[in-house]
């Protein structure tokens, strides 16, 4: 088999291989389904925690209570069908978001992984724990950032780092215009600075390359500039065993290049999202009026957010999308059919082996 060939991703005594960590992708589209087949692959299979639970109709006093209960549920249902690695991506900027860490370390899921924000307190909440902490970044400026304040402060370092591109879905960390424009630096070149920052560094510190990888030449190009492995989204939700509806799939089989638009999100940032009736409807200033007990994003200003994000991507994940759109990769136009995670992984498999030789 070629995976015999392949490159291992070594994240402590974490041994992931082929070198693939499946992406959190949320409201409800990474859930236990897809991440204990790709883990059974020898990938990292990973939930995403943000808005798991039914909350939407619920009083801000069950908002915690009842995505911890989902959480957990979707970390236990993932054990029960897995061996494998199995992985959780908790946001930063979520108003729940130590309670979500706090299930993990008590579900000793094997990764956590955190972006939308700098998680400079993670080490303090997973203290005792030997869960494996990877921040997701978008330059070496902000992992040194973190580097530097987890030495400092817990005498702990990351056990490895995710740079997320301006070619992956949902929303980014770079500026609109940047994106639109096309002056965000590319993948490689960020990868390649972050390669050679960590390089100074006394430990040995994995970097995984996150953001319209696509392919196994992809991952070939990536390895052979210093990454240890990388992380896709994208390619699983057309997948048998994604958890979303099968209408949302059918959006990225549909979508054509011109389909893939920039948007800005009400919580501040632009996000990637594939462009139908209610992306146009929302750019040309259509609002959408809610209520909002929960305040579940910290950088959400529910009093003047045009519609309520959350809402928009729980309807989407169960396939209602005349009110709701789907957050995708640059390259989601790319996804021409779905297959099983073992078909798509084995490809991938054979890709790499190929560009490898």
């Amino acid at each position: 088999m070629a995976s015999k060939t392949l490159p291992t991703l070594k994240i402590g005594e974490l041994e992931i291989n082929p070198p693939i960590i499946q992406g959190g992708m949320g409201v409800r589209v990474s859930r236990s389904g897809l991440a204990s087949a790709v883990a059974n692959e020898g990938c990292a299979g990973v939930i995403a925690s943000v808005g798991l639970g039914a909350y939407e109709n619920t009083t801000a006093s069950k908002f915690v209570e009842i995505n911890n209960d989902a959480l957990r549920a979707e970390i236990r249902k993932a054990r029960s069908h897995s061996k494998g690695v199995i992985g959780v991506n908790v946001m930063v900027v979520l108003s729940n978001y130590e309670e979500l860490v706090h299930v993990c370390v008590e579900e000793k899921v094997d990764l956590i992984i955190c972006g939308s924000g700098l998680p400079l307190d993670l080490p303090k909440l997973t203290a005792g724990s030997n869960i494996k902490l990877i921040p997701i970044v978008s330059s070496a400026r902000a992992f040194n950032i973190i580097y530097r304040k987890w030495k400092q402060n817990f005498n702990k370092v990351p056990d490895a780092v995710i740079l997320e591109g301006p070619m992956a879905g949902g929303h980014l960390g770079f500026s609109h215009d940047d994106i639109v424009n096309g002056t965000t630096p590319p993948l490689e070149q960020l990868v390649k600075e972050l390669v050679d920052f960590v390089a100074t560094l006394e430990e040995k510190i994995p970097v995984i390359a996150a953001g319209g990888v696509f392919d196994g030449n992809d991952i070939a190009k990536f390895l052979k500039i210093g990454a240890s492995g990388v992380q896709m989204a994208t390619r699983f939700v057309c997948t048998t065993e994604c958890d979303v509806h099968e209408d949302f799939k059918q959006a990225f089989i549909s979508a054509k290049k011109e389909d893939i638009a920039i948007i800005n999100s009400p919580v501040g940032l632009p996000g990637r999202v594939i462009r139908n009736d209610f992306t146009r409807r929302v750019m040309q200033g259509e609002t959408i009026p809610f209520k909002c007990p929960h305040h579940c994003l910290r950088s959400c200003n529910p009093r003047t957010a045009p519609y309520c994000i959350a809402r928009v991507l729980g309807e989407a994940s169960k396939g209602m999308l005349d009110n709701s759109f789907v957050f995708a990769g640059a390259n989601a136009y790319r996804c021409t059919e779905i297959v099983s995670v073992k078909t798509l992984i084995n490809q991938l498999k054979e890709e790499l082996s190929s560009a490898l030789d």
